[in-house]
């Protein structure tokens, strides 16, 4: 180790049997010391038992310290950095905020937020960052280390942007393709499941032929996003696909034709066209990949993950699974805001659709998990959508409701799920055309969803309160078609069709619900919440001339 620290501007001013405290004139040299100090480990335990490895942490602070007379340094800046090294992973490099301040736009390397953490004898909480270990295969290209950090790292869904080919080569059309990637990584980071790699990291293959695989290996990614533009005059092809890098195979694919007449706009519009594509197909290809694993193997990610399908099933088992993975996930993670939104989502539909067994405490507790998610990720947009559709949904926090709706649209306009949840916040509010609208464009943005019914059921809802009754019962028989258990897409319907004067159609809906709902009536029903009297009797007024029992 010693020649390593000389050579980085480091001296060691203390060695503690198994470990050493060593100086540096600043924090990148500190860094930089440390990760090759790491990096050069493998080889040295090259052909050892592993009983016989060497691993060990290192700890970086960049703090105040005091010089003793014999050169030893003490003070609070040496006893963090000792207290990081004890919480680092093996193999591993951890840092303070203070000190990673210093070298975040310096370093291409990934590193993770281990948020704040209580260090013993340290008075107040230090947040940390890790540095993923990584080591130096044989034909020299930076690969991650099977370490606990880097496993942990690698259940993320990681995605790489990479320069788009420019196929006519004038330097024009090189600049309009990089200003498009940039717009994609900077759209497609707002996906907060999503960890999307950095300009700097990817665009290092920008002029290179390259090989799914081994940019996966490289840059740590599960994912990679290519493409190629071609130019004809004023008119320009972007083609993009999306890959996984693993096996190289094609999971989305398409093109998109403009003008470069006005060239912002059109670099707009193809950056929400790819972003709008994408995203679903990513999360539906992570939803895959959960499911293969084996359950026992599982992170808090992982049964999020799980969870979605068994909620996208729409019934009432279905809903208990994803509770139960979901409370898992959580007991895993207290801190994991997607999740948190997830189960409180969970449990309002059970709600809704009479399956909790305490209504009351799910009412609460789904209000409470909620409120929790949005203070642990307030600039989540996916969180915030869904924690304004439990507030509206359960008639609490009306204001409050309507601000995070706003709030998660300005945010992320290009989800459908984001659309979906805000759309039911204005449906709640009575402003049925702007809930159409938002219905709508979700159903533009991702036409195959497995959550189509969501935006589809909003829409039967919206079109109900601003006397659409026809399109309430068409759009209705469409969700049941899909989804047979959906006892509320049943109340909507009922209404409507007892609005319309059939009777003996109603009357068969009701049958429906009363079968799969014993104890449902109209003074339950009157327990709906809606921010205008008038929409409670309209729907109550309908269920009525349905033949629903008092």
């Amino acid at each position: 180790m010693d020649p390593t620290v000389t050579a980085h501007n480091g001296r060691v001013f203390k060695r503690t049997g198994d470990g050493l405290l060593v100086e540096f004139r600043s924090v990148i040299d500190a860094v930089r010391c440390a990760i090759e100090l790491q990096s050069a480990m493998p080889e040295r335990n090259a052909g050892l038992p592993p009983d016989r490895f060497i691993e060990f942490r290192i700890g970086v602070h960049l703090g105040e310290i005091v010089e003793e007379t014999d050169g030893d340094l003490m003070g609070d800046g040496v006893n963090i950095a000792a207290r990081l090294e004890g919480i680092s992973e093996p193999n591993g490099v951890c840092l303070s905020a203070a000190a990673y301040d210093q070298v975040r736009d310096r370093l291409d390397c990934r590193i993770i937020d281990l948020g704040e953490r209580d260090l013993k004898n340290i008075k107040r909480p230090i947040r940390a960052y890790q540095i993923l270990p990584s080591e130096i295969d044989p034909a020299g290209s930076v690969v991650p280390n099977h370490s606990v950090a880097a496993r942990s790292a690698m259940e993320r869904s990681w995605l790489a942007v990479l320069p788009f080919q420019n196929l006519g080569g004038d330097q024009e059309t090189d600049y309009f393709a990089d200003g498009i990637v940039e717009d994609i990584i900077t759209a497609l980071s707002r996906t907060r499941w999503l960890f999307v790699i950095a300009r700097n990291s990817s665009f290092i293959y920008k002029h290179k032929s390259v090989d799914a695989r081994q940019v996966g290996r490289e840059l740590g990614v599960r994912y990679l996003l290519e493409g190629s533009i071609r130019k004809a005059g004023q008119r320009v092809r972007i083609a993009g696909q999306l890959i996984e890098a693993s096996t190289g195979r094609h999971i989305w694919a398409d093109r998109f034709d403009g003008d470069l007449a006005d060239i912002f706009d059109l670099q707009d519009s193809i950056t929400t066209s790819v972003v709008v594509a994408v995203e679903p197909r990513l999360r539906l290809a992570e939803i895959e990949r959960a499911q293969r694993k084996p359950t026992d193997n599982l992170g808090a990610y992982d049964l999020y993950l799980r969870a979605l399908p068994s909620m996208n099933a729409y019934t009432r088992d279905g809903f208990v699974e994803a509770e139960t993975m979901l409370r898992r996930a959580i007991a895993l993670d207290p801190s994991y805001a997607d999740a948190l939104a997830a189960l409180a989502e969970c449990l309002v539909r059970m709600t809704l659709n009479g399956w909790a067994a305490d209504k009351m405490a799910s009412t609460a507790e789904a209000c409470e998990l909620a409120g929790q998610a949005v203070a642990i990720d307030p600039e989540n947009a996916a969180v915030l959508a869904i924690a304004a559709w439990a507030y509206s949904t359960l008639g609490v926090r009306f204001e409050q409701s309507l601000e995070f709706a706003n709030h998660a649209l300005a945010l992320h306009p290009n989800s459908m799920h984001v659309r979906s949840f805000c759309g039911w916040v204005f449906n709640y509010f009575g402003e049925s055309l702007r809930a159409i609208e938002q219905f709508e464009e979700a159903r533009r943005l991702s036409p195959v969803d497995p959550r189509s019914y969501f935006p589809l059921l909003g829409l039967a809802c919206a079109h109900f309160f601003a006397g659409h009754f026809e399109e309430t019962v068409n759009i209705t028989g469409r969700i049941l078609a899909e989804v047979p258990t959906h006892n509320v897409a049943r109340r909507y319907r009922a209404a409507a069709l007892g609005h319309l004067g059939r009777l003996e159609e109603a009357g068969a809906v009701i049958a429906d619900i009363l079968k799969a709902q014993p104890a449902s009536n109209l003074r339950s029903s009157r327990t709906s919440v809606f921010r205008d009297h008038r929409m409670s009797e309209l729907y109550v007024g309908g269920l009525e001339k349905a033949g629903l029992p008092d």
